[in-house]
């Protein structure tokens, strides 16, 4: 369907409308008679540009700003929302390739979830099956060294201080790289899911056995905040 075009007439409403103006106002701040604009905003009568001219220097407009159209789009909200990450508030999973810490779990319908993971799968056969879920994911090698797979490149090494961002709708893992025993990362997976901690806490399995993490730079949360959840990644 072919978009209609704003008329002059409905530019001059809009404007006034946001003026708050009566149309007797409208003429009086302009110096058009009111007939005329009456005229102009039902689109019965245009006005010449000497006329625009006089409009856009009375109300103190640029011409451009004259024919520009409202944005509608409300600006989003301020939510203020504010959480601290600490690891002892986590929310913990323990898998057999994996100890995740997600952060921040009091805020709820997150965009962003962030995750410190520690890696222990060594190799793709020990991890098993490629993870896959809705969004994106930036991942950040904080200790050790990982070793990347996904279905359409080959694997890549990656050292403390470097990073990959992926779409996590491709097939994807993480393992410790070869000589390595364990690998620290940070994670921050991001959908416009606002389920999207549900969505990730699925990937977990249901023979997703508890196991104590590594205490080096971490420290164990208490047993309150573990929580193992349904299926294995």
């Amino acid at each position: 369907m072919t978009q209609q075009h704003p008329t002059i007439g409905g530019l001059l409403r809009s404007l006034r409308a946001r003026k708050g103006w009566t149309l007797k106002q409208m003429s009086e701040h302009s110096g058009i008679p009111l007939s005329t604009l009456s005229k102009v905003e039902h689109d019965r009568l245009t006005l010449t540009y000497d006329k625009l001219l006089q409009l856009s220097q009375r109300l103190n407009l640029r011409m451009s700003e004259l024919f520009a159209e409202r944005d509608e789009t409300p600006e989003p909200p301020v939510t203020a929302r504010r959480s601290i990450g600490r690891i002892e508030d986590a929310i913990r999973v323990t898998t057999p390739n994996y100890d995740y810490y997600y952060l921040c779990p009091e805020l709820r319908r997150k965009r962003m979830i962030p995750v410190l993971t520690r890696v222990r799968a060594r190799s793709i056969e020990e991890f098993g099956d490629l993870v896959r879920h809705s969004g994106e994911e930036y991942i950040h090698v904080l200790e050790g060294r990982m070793e990347l797979h996904t279905e359409f490149y080959d694997p890549i090494v990656l050292g403390a201080g470097e990073s990959v961002y992926i779409d996590s709708n491709m097939g994807h893992a993480y393992i410790a790289a070869e000589g390595c025993e364990e690998a620290l990362l940070l994670g921050v997976c991001s959908s416009p899911d606002e389920q999207l901690m549900e969505s990730l806490m699925t990937l977990h399995g249901d023979d997703s056995a508890p196991r104590p993490a590594s205490t080096r730079r971490l420290k164990a949360p208490p047993p309150a905040a573990s929580r193992a959840a349904p299926r294995r990644r």
